[in-house]
């Protein structure tokens, strides 16, 4: 299975994927500029922007993964959808890592607990975006992600997973 083979170009879902990469990605170059604006060193831990601590490290962070989620919504379909579930997964990720390290040495993003709350809403968000309509267990039948799914069932949905328990049993 190929990832540029389960969705249409012209699939609905593909504005859901953009808009939601675009959206974020936006965010988190206007996060990232505003860090750079106010000319914080690299581990500075005396920024703060929005309520949320921040330095030039997690600026430059911040401006990478926007551009990435921009062009991610430029370019659409399944390549904006998959890279909404990966930068999603890893702000998740880093929401935790950062959880632990608040008021450690290891903490060069200067992170604090807006910061991770932060990540974690803006990581289940954009994760979000890149999983709606293709993680689901009441997908349409026409959908492409279910029809790739269940390529054995017929025009009732009864295959090889979304037939009715009797069917699915040998010997009755």
């Amino acid at each position: 299975m190929n990832l540029r083979d389960e969705l249409p170009v012209d699939h609905p879902l593909n504005r859901v994927y953009r808009i939601g990469a675009a959206a974020c990605g936006l965010l988190l170059l206007l996060f990232g500029c505003l860090g750079f604006a106010d000319s914080l060193s690299s581990f500075d831990t005396a920024g703060s922007i929005a309520g949320m601590s921040t330095n030039g490290l997690l600026s430059a962070i911040s401006v990478i993964v926007g551009l990435l989620l921009f062009v991610a919504a430029l370019i659409g379909g399944n390549v904006a959808s998959s890279v909404n579930i990966a930068v999603g997964v890893l702000f998740v990720l880093s929401g935790f890592v950062h959880l632990f390290l608040i008021g450690r040495p290891g903490n060069v993003l200067d992170f604090g607990m807006t910061n991770v709350i932060f990540s974690f809403l803006m990581g289940l968000l954009i994760m979000t975006f890149g999983m709606y309509g293709r993680v689901s267990g009441g997908l349409p039948h026409d959908n492409p992600y279910w029809k790739q799914r269940h390529a054995g069932a017929g025009a009732t949905g009864q295959g090889r997973v979304g037939g009715s328990r009797q069917a699915q049993l040998p010997g009755r």
